[in-house]
């Protein structure tokens, strides 16, 4: 295997849609520096005439979308297998997916977001022989990419994880020293400390509780995880209905107190924007703030992004990490006339040539499901990156602690715990009274599922 130069990245960058205005941050990389092991190649026997239509969500950096239409055009020239790729929003995935399960037809590949394969487990095919292949080639999977591909309690793989979007603390550094602070603090009092005296100085915090599929979603769960609350326990009761969720939910409501104004309706990109027009001081998000304003042409964007520091989320009660990502996970549905072809296209994504200058270019948006990536360089050449590297190796998910199941995925995919705080934090329901609900809610879920 030969490793990219920055002249085979700026070829490449002229024949992709749009590449020309595209900053191509991360070209120096080479995939040089990904290990591998000796293994044998995955041959699939591709369809005659095969062509392929895949969904994905739409991309919060530009090379994300452009690096993966370079490298799915090389694949066309390699094959000869047209592609066609259509980015949806992030909030029209889920209802995307449905329709294509439920009518047998639509896209062949859908890369949906963390449990959605559980929910269509039986109209999918089994992807292990491919993700054994790239374990065994790639140092491995990281621990969150096999909770969200394989089938939960069997080692039967149904979808191949892409990568995780993390959200760790995203703050203006001067700020946060105006405010009195030299660094984000790891307790919840401090980190609360922190966000009363960032809005007193005219710089508060924002953190989304509206239907934000990945932001609200991580908020809450951290919300949860922070005071030591879980949707289910391990032996899969619904556990929601606690004190400690009942704290978390206090905490919440004093939270909101120091936020801007119309946190509850955000969607994932409203702690973008507020974040880059000077509104806030503080949220958690993926690594789209910093580069958007670090390739802003205003050189005062650019000077937010030199102001611009990341650290792992607050850990409150719990002993580690708790910070955990969104994954993009693939999926081949049953309906597909190429299912070969499909699972190829995945493989050749996913190999070093291609998923190395694609991870590279989007500089910590993802973060890699397989160990091998984690080597690569360009994580530790900007400081700034390393609350992104190795983000899918936690312990938390969603529907923590128990199954990933069709049910976990339910509760995520239709807010059950976001619109549980959003209720409490407006003064709409009590913490008692919206924990009940909570768990009625997630109750009928697994019931259904099970």
């Amino acid at each position: 295997m030969t490793d990219y130069t920055r002249r085979d990245s700026l070829k490449l960058g002229a024949l992709a849609l749009g590449a020309a205005s595209v900053p191509i941050i991360g070209a120096r990389a080479q995939v040089g520096d990904v290990p591998t092991a000796n293994v044998k190649p995955l041959e699939y026997k591709l369809e005659q005439g095969a062509a392929l239509h895949v969904l994905r969500p739409a991309k919060f950096v530009d090379p994300d979308q452009t690096f993966w239409e370079m490298n799915t055009k090389k694949y066309t020239q390699a094959t000869g297998i047209e592609v066609k790729t259509d980015f949806l929003s992030w909030e029209e995935m889920r209802p995307q997916e449905a329709v294509t399960a439920n009518t047998g037809a639509g896209p062949d590949v859908i890369i949906g977001f963390s449990s959605d394969p559980q929910i269509y487990a039986s109209k999918i095919h089994d992807m292990t022989d491919l993700a054994d292949y790239l374990g065994a080639k790639y140092g491995g999977w990281f621990k969150l990419a096999e909770l969200y591909g394989k089938k939960w309690g069997t080692n039967r793989w149904i979808s191949i994880p892409i990568g995780g979007g993390a959200g760790p603390t995203v703050y203006r550094m001067s700020w946060i020293k105006e405010a009195g602070f030299n660094d984000v603090p790891d307790d919840l009092e401090g980190f609360l400390k922190l966000c009363q005296a960032l809005q007193k100085i005219g710089h508060p915090c924002g953190f989304s509780l509206g239907h934000a599929l990945g932001d609200a979603n991580g908020f809450a769960s951290w919300l949860l995880w922070t005071h030591g609350a879980f949707l289910v326990d391990d032996k899969g009761k619904i556990a929601i209905d606690s004190k400690e969720t009942i704290e978390a939910m206090k905490y919440a409501t004093e939270l909101q107190k120091t936020m801007i104004q119309g946190t509850l309706s955000w969607n994932d990109s409203g702690n973008n924007k507020a974040y880059q027009s000077g509104q806030i001081g503080l949220t958690f998000n993926g690594v789209s703030i910093y580069y958007t304003c670090k390739n802003s042409p205003d050189p005062a964007v650019q000077a937010i992004a030199a102001d611009t520091a990341h650290k792992l989320q607050p850990r409150g009660v719990s002993k580690t990490n708790v910070q955990s990502a969104t994954p993009l996970n693939a999926m081949v549905f049953k309906h597909t006339k190429y299912p070969n072809a499909a699972k190829d296209y995945i493989r050749f994504m996913m190999e070093r040539e291609q998923y190395g200058p694609w991870l590279s270019n989007c500089i910590g948006y993802w973060s890699e499901p397989l160990k091998a990536y984690s080597k690569m360089k360009f994580w530790t050449d900007d400081p700034k990156l390393a609350p992104y590297a190795g983000a899918m190796d936690t312990q938390y998910y969603s529907g923590y602690k128990g199954p990933v199941t069709p049910a976990s995925s339910a509760v995520e995919a239709n807010y059950t715990i976001v619109d549980m705080f959003a209720s409490v934090v407006t003064g709409n329901a009590t913490p008692e009274a919206a924990a009940k609900m909570a768990a009625k809610q997630a109750e009928r879920y697994y019931k259904s599922s099970s």
